[in-house]
């Protein structure tokens, strides 16, 4: 059964209707700031990949794996899907892992900051309340 209520009170595609009786607009959602860093991040990352193994400088063609996966996670959470989240909270912990191993075993200097980048990354990622504006 439908409720007689509801129908009166939404327009034509299922929204509430205002008050002269048309749809409300459909509210577009933007992704926060720091979401887009983290995806422009990724994005420049993955291009860095790109670029190095297409003239030679030391990346294997299987890093284009890599590179893959953080356009995909960038697209994604730009979108705020959840598997965008999930796939971008996935590289921002994995770079961080590598970028930590790296400082341990040969002390450079670069991947301490980029290792405490990601993890700041990370730390964002996890908020609740980030988690509640994803689809």
């Amino acid at each position: 059964m439908t409720d007689p209520n509801h129908i009166a009170n939404t327009g034509a595609e299922g929204r509430p209707a205002t008050t002269s009786g048309q749809a409300a607009p459909a509210q577009r959602v933007i992704p926060p700031p720091a979401l887009i860093a983290i995806a422009l991040y990724l994005l420049l990352l993955a291009m860095t990949i790109v670029v190095g193994v297409v003239s030679g400088h030391g990346y294997p063609p299987l890093y284009l794996f890599f590179s893959v996966f953080f356009i995909t996670a960038c697209g994604g959470a730009l979108m705020l899907f959840r598997w965008g989240w999930a796939m971008a909270l996935a590289a921002v912990v994995l770079l961080a892992g590598y970028n930590f191993w790296i400082f341990a075993s040969q002390h450079q200097p670069a991947a301490l900051v980029q290792g405490s980048l990601n993890t700041v990354f990370f730390l964002y990622l996890v908020r609740p309340e980030l988690r509640e504006r994803l689809r």
